[in-house]
């Protein structure tokens, strides 16, 4: 803990000290804030100015902030220090923590598999050491100084990774990270689009292990750049050379483990590691020469690495029972990770009620009284209604939750035997639970039980995708996002919550009744409806919906409604026709509609917005452009009658990049959001796939060639095989068109085609070619086989592969 004078000496900054007070906690998120009162925010600059939420944040209690100049707003009792760089100062500030602690120190960069071989090292080495470490992939330029500043003095032993995307980065994260061991990752093609080359790549990683004494890295894949490491002593791993430290040079499957030989100091050692993917095994043996170089056995590499569990890098959110939406984390458990599991908690707004289970804290390295006090203060902080704790340590603590409901249990059974006495219903609940407490169980008795056939929808891709677009635009140019037909077959409030806490400015729907859906789930933000009725023209004022009128029989129901009622000035959207002919002002109405808004003051023009064409089509640019003309042809018009301005909008997905001249005052992301954008450029494309179709393999038949398959006997093998009936059909969206051939899942990896006739439950694909057994993983879309693929399959659109899907299949939304 430092005092704020310390902290002002430190980074060099100006500014009167108005509250001492001492800093505990650094905030870089007004959305995040744990004891406020002695949290430091720093404004910073991203993709968002940090500055226009200080308000935010002094309202949520901080009073300290670092700043690069003062808010034009007086805050009374604040504490404002100014610096010429706000990133620089957190990195000078968390520096200089890490200067005052002599533990040993990890350093970990790479491509791939940074997480993973921390985690696991963690899982490793908490036996003899009290580790700290970052949180889940707190690995940036803002994420490791928050990591390096968790360091205490109870801490012998820290392992940071660090990422990097450009040249220039890495010489900042090794001045706060400061190891004296080197880990470099498997090196691959992630973030060489930053780079000059991949030898630029390397050598910017390299910086990280400057000033380590020693460097672990897999020699087949560093060998051409060894000139360019400087660490002075070396730990190298191989499956090709015998000139290493620990060259593996046997492996074999042996009940469901991976079974590795090597030879270590002229020696043959051997172990197992319980995962067969090449990922797993390959971060496995980097943790094993870890191990090795930092003295221990290979007695003990082989006793622990045998029972290294998976790391789960996801929450997921799913329905539960009695109306309940269940946030799983049930395998990970420690005091940073529940920070972060309860800030995600937060975000959720469809129920009222918020409800933590929780499990003892284990390594902490922390004493039990001050563990469980922390806890205790982030429940309390995060205003958590329920809260229910499993264990013995913090059973013995439950004096130190003050809150309205809670239950402690000794452990997890007695919880699953009591779990119907604690009444459930419409809240979102959070298990979060260490490994060996099976948080499993709790997470499967009070899931909704649901079709086989799901759909996984990954909300930090679509936030990536929704910053992808952000990147993009010009300063100040707003976003509305198009949340209409469940969105697009990903969800309702799920999404929109994830919208709301990103802070896009407005949502769109198709009818009114997907917005009160919305409202009635906590959404707060300015909702657009695009195709309101007339008859519920009541819901959606007491709502706050925001009709779009696009007739003059609209634009008289609505007045018409607005007088009965006595409403004045209500937002409503005007939508002009310019070329989709589908609905909107014509060229012709224009002049009679702004005679029309001279006179009724009813309502107040929020925005007026046509729709592009064809703006992803390079054949039909002329018109785009003949578009644009006509659209600014009618606001000027509109604006001079209604002498006031509006927000001015016409760009969809494809626009926002292809016609950066069209953003106005604000742009409208559609399917661009779940990943899909044929307008942009494969070179800078940063668009991710955000949903999975899975489903199983119920059964498998041998047949012989020529035997009919399906309905009307159209399906047929041309030589013996294997066909496999997997759970889903045209009543689940996989439509009828995908049938006998069209249509290509994945199994295995294996792209397989379908066999027959889709029927409305089920379908047949062949797998004549594929080991595979009943119960298997099928997959019909993922990041490899992509909806734009699938799309080309049957000739549509992927809208139409999205939106088709049923609501019967399930939804399983998860958070990295």
């Amino acid at each position: 803990m430092y005092s704020i004078k310390e902290i002002r000496q430190i980074i060099g900054a100006q500014g009167p000290i108005i509250r001492e007070c001492n800093i505990s906690g650094l905030i870089t998120d007004s959305r995040q804030v744990l004891n406020a009162s002695e949290g430091l925010f720093f404004a910073l600059k991203g993709r968002r100015d940090g500055h226009e939420f200080i308000k935010e944040a002094y309202n949520a209690g901080v009073r300290s902030f670092v700043v690069a100049h003062e808010p034009a707003e007086r805050m009374t009792g604040a504490n404002f220090l100014t610096v010429d760089n706000v990133l620089n100062a957190l990195h000078i500030l968390a520096a200089h923590h890490r200067q005052q602690f002599n533990l040993q120190v990890i350093g970990i960069t790479g491509s791939n598999g940074k997480t993973i071989i921390k985690e696991w090292l963690y899982q490793l080495m908490a036996n003899e050491y009290s580790i700290v470490r970052n949180p889940k992939s707190y690995n940036s330029q803002v994420g490791v100084p928050l990591s390096v500043w968790q360091i205490t003095k109870e801490n012998d032993l820290g392992i940071f990774e660090a990422g990097i995307s450009t040249s220039g980065e890495m010489d900042a994260l090794e001045a706060m990270i400061k190891p004296q061991i080197g880990i470099f990752t498997h090196l691959g093609s992630a973030h060489d689009e930053g780079f000059e080359n991949r030898r630029a790549k390397v050598i910017e990683k390299l910086k990280l292990f400057k000033h380590a004494d020693l460097l672990i890295y897999n020699y087949d894949q560093m060998r051409e750049y060894e000139k360019d490491i400087v660490t002075p002593k070396r730990f190298t791993w191989s499956q090709k050379s015998k000139d290493v430290d620990l060259y593996v040079f046997s492996e074999t499957v042996i009940a469901k483990k991976f079974y590795l030989r090597a030879k270590y100091k002229g020696k043959e050692i051997e172990c197992l590691i319980p995962f067969l993917d090449a990922a797993s095994v390959e971060n496995a043996v980097y943790c094993w020469a870890t191990m090795l170089a930092m003295g221990y056995s290979p007695q003990q590499c082989d006793d622990r690495l045998e029972h290294l569990t998976a790391v789960s890098m996801r929450l997921e959110l799913k329905t539960g029972v009695n109306d309940c939406t269940i946030i799983d984390d049930s395998y990970n458990s420690d005091i940073n990770s529940l920070e972060i599991a309860l800030n995600f908690l937060n975000q959720q707004n469809q129920h009222q009620t918020k409800t933590l289970i929780l499990s003892d804290i284990y390594q902490s390295g922390l004493q039990q009284e001050v563990l469980y006090k922390q806890v205790a203060d982030m429940v309390k902080d995060k205003k958590i209604d329920k809260f229910i704790g499993v264990g013995e340590a913090i059973f013995a603590h439950e004096e130190y939750f003050d809150v309205l409901k809670k239950h402690f249990y000794p452990h997890t059974q007695a919880l699953l035997k009591d779990l119907n006495n604690l009444e459930f219903s419409s809240e979102t609940i959070l298990i979060k639970g260490a490994r060996s407490f099976e948080f499993e169980r709790i997470s499967k008795a009070l899931s909704q039980k649901a079709h086989e056939t799901l759909m996984e929808i990954n909300l930090t891709a679509m936030v990536n995708n929704l910053n992808f677009y952000r990147s993009k635009l010009y300063p100040g140019v707003k976003v509305m996002v198009m949340v209409k037909a469940f969105s697009y077959g990903s969800g309702t409030f799920e999404i929109a919550n994830v919208l709301q806490y990103a802070k896009v400015d407005y949502l769109a729907v198709a009818y009114i009744d997907e917005g009160v859906a919305l409202r009635e789930s906590g959404i707060k933000l300015p909702i657009m409806v695009l195709n309101p009725e007339p008859a519920a023209f009541d819901k959606m004022v007491e709502h706050k919906l925001e009709p779009e009128l696009y007739s003059f029989n609209m634009l008289d129901e609505f007045v018409k409604f607005a007088y009965q009622q006595n409403i004045n000035e209500y937002p409503v959207h005007l939508k002009i026709d310019t070329g989709m002919h589908r609905l909107g002002f014509e060229d012709y109405e224009i002049e009679t509609l702004c005679d029309f808004l001279e006179e009724v003051k009813h309502i107040r023009v929020k925005s007026v917005f046509s729709h592009l064409v064809a703006s992803d089509a390079p054949e039909h640019d002329a018109f785009t452009l003949q578009q644009m003309k006509r659209y600014e042809k009618a606001y000027l018009k509109i604006e001079n009658a209604l002498g006031y301005k509006f927000i001015r909008h016409i760009s969809n997905t494809s626009a926002i990049i292809r016609w950066p001249m069209a953003q106005y005052d604000m742009v409208r992301l559609g399917i661009g959001l779940y990943g899909v954008d044929a307008a942009v450029p494969g070179h800078m494309n940063g668009l991710q796939p955000i949903a999975s179709l899975k489903t199983n393999i119920s059964q498998i038949k041998k047949l012989p060639a020529g035997e009919t398959i399906g309905y009307s006997r159209l399906g047929k093998l041309n030589k013996d095989g294997k066909i496999a009936t997997v759970r889903i059909g045209y009543a689940d969206g996989y439509l009828r068109a995908f049938g006998n051939g069209v249509g290509k899942m994945l199994v295995k990896g294996v792209l397989v085609p379908t066999v027959g006739n889709i029927a409305m439950d089920m379908c047949m694909i062949d797998v004549s070619d594929v080991e595979c057994k009943e119960g298997d993983e099928v997959i019909v879309f993922n990041d490899k086989q992509g909806i734009d693929i699938l799309a080309k399959q049957i000739g549509t659109i992927p809208y139409e592969i999205l939106t088709n899907i049923s609501q019967r299949v399930k939804r399983v939304y998860f958070y990295e």
